[in-house]
């Protein structure tokens, strides 16, 4: 990238910078300190009949210009839209006029006048004052039919949002659905709180973490990979709803599903188990889906998807066997499960259990076939560290997963709140960590004694918040969701 500060400049960016030193000498300052705006452009086409002839200010970057001698014509975008300014030599005045004919595309103005219909009947602003508010140093890319480099797109967030609409509108329903989830809860009664970004251990989740260091106190911190431990301390505490949506980090790899940084909300309910947080959620993306998108259907890269309730439920055994046709239920060691891994090449490691098998089959035969809304339910105990064991079948929790488009959105369970069972799992899951494997959770011994002081029955909940938009907005990679993804740095 070429740097302005440098001088460095390709022909048409040392044109612009010729025209600031000009401006300036003649004593016209091209970056305004502010300016006040009566309408938005859309407000202006939408309420036509009442502001024709009416007075009017609107500001934003030039993003056509035709230029017809004693007349000039631009369209000016901002946040809602473009509109198209009249803008006359007779009306401005030679020298304002002279000015606005050496404005660029991509310049920021101001402009002020009245509105009115033109001839072929587009609703303008004819303008009787033109202020530019910030010189355009680079030029636009030219011939734009949307920006179309993924690369730059990821980039340069910025020449995406302006040069593709449909980009902004993917933002404003991101803020949207976040607001409705928000709206949602608090109307349930939860409280949103915040809780550490820095953590002393990594918790709540099976992932690698990023590792930094704090200088004054000597000693490693873990960016949080999970919201879950902070949140179950405040229901210990006293709470007995809360949620919070922030930022987790994770040290794995990129794709079009998985960014190092990402959007989870998690919510804890306590006297509640996963058979109620099934009813939450189910409720609540419901009410997402229908006052964002206006419908309890929406079509995903192709597929119809229906949020209708009531979803469908199923248990992760039956569906391994309704979709690979190997029936867990009749493998009970960890030997014959990676026989039968064996037999259909599904690549395990030795220290794997039976419960990472079980899982590993449904990664691969299941969830590519769970298209339309589906609750997953029962997991083994050794891929749920932090689930209550099922009453019935201790080696399975009273835990589900949502997936739609063969997607996990969602991940809830009934809170394990027994210490003693939670202080075994964690020496179980050090020991696995032990024999190297590096998502398995460390020993968090105040999450322990928190336990020890008694944590009600509590069912609790995390949703993926940038792959609910992803599917909200029909996009295709998590990168288009989210503003600024992380990227490696360019070599140029």
């Amino acid at each position: 990238m070429e740097n302005v500060t440098t001088g460095n400049f390709n022909e048409l960016m040392k044109i612009r910078l010729q025209k600031v030193q000009e401006m300036r000498k003649k004593g016209i300052e091209p970056y305004a300190d502010r300016y006040v705006r009566s309408h938005l452009s859309a407000q202006i086409i939408e309420n036509f009949p009442e502001l024709e002839d009416q007075e009017v200010s609107v500001a934003g970057r030039i993003m056509s210009k035709r230029d017809q001698g004693k007349v000039i014509f631009i369209h000016i975008q901002d946040m809602e839209g473009k509109i198209q300014a009249y803008i006359r030599k007779d009306v401005l005045g030679d020298e304002a006029f002279e000015l606005v004919s050496s404005f660029d595309i991509g310049d920021i103005v101001g402009i002020k006048g009245t509105v009115f219909r033109t001839k072929r009947g587009e609703i303008s602003v004819k303008a009787e004052e033109v202020t530019l508010l910030a010189k355009s140093l680079r030029p636009l890319p030219e011939k734009f039919h949307g920006l179309t480099n993924v690369d730059i797109r990821y980039r340069q967030r910025y020449l995406d949002l302006i040069m593709n609409e449909e980009v902004k509108k993917t933002f404003i329903a991101r803020s949207k659905i976040i607001r409705a989830m928000r709206e949602y809860l608090e109307n349930l009664g939860f409280i949103e709180v915040e809780t550490p970004t820095l953590m002393t251990i990594p918790s709540g989740a099976a992932a690698r973490p990023f590792i930094t260091h704090h200088n004054a106190l000597d000693m490693d911190l873990y960016l949080r990979i999970a919201l879950e431990l902070p949140l179950k301390r405040l229901i210990v505490g006293g709470f007995e709803k809360v949620f919070e949506i922030g930022r987790n980090f994770r040290n794995e790899g990129i794709s079009i599903k998985h960014n190092p940084e990402f959007t989870m909300m998690e919510l804890y309910q306590a006297y509640a188990n996963y058979e109620d947080i099934m009813d939450l959620v189910e409720d609540m993306i419901y009410n997402i889906v229908v006052k964002v998108c206006g419908s309890e259907e929406i079509t995903y890269q192709g597929e119809k998807i229906s949020f209708a309730k009531p979803w469908r439920r199923i248990m992760m055994l039956d569906a391994i066997k309704e979709y690979s046709g190997v029936d867990f239920s009749e493998i009970k060691t960890d030997e014959d499960a990676k026989r039968i891994a064996a037999e259909k090449n599904l690549e395990v490691k030795d220290i794997d259990s039976r419960g990472k098998i079980i899982n590993a089959f449904f990664e691969k035969y299941v969830e590519p076939n769970l298209i339309q809304p589906t609750f997953v339910i029962g997991h083994p105990v050794e891929i749920s560290p932090l689930a209550k064991r099922n009453a019935q079948n201790p080696e399975y929790t009273d835990r589900f997963e949502i997936f739609v488009y063969g997607r996990e959105l969602g991940n809830a369970f009934s809170e394990l709140n027994d210490p003693i069972d939670q202080r075994q799992r964690f020496e179980k899951q050090m020991a696995e960590r032990a024999r190297g494997d590096e998502e398995a959770h460390m020993m968090d011994e105040d999450f322990v004694q928190a336990l020890e002081y008694g944590l009600p029955p509590t069912g609790g909940l995390g949703v993926g918040v940038d792959r609910l938009v992803m599917l909200l907005t029909d996009s295709a990679s998590i990168r288009d969701v989210i503003l600024f993804p992380t990227m490696r740095p360019r070599e140029d």
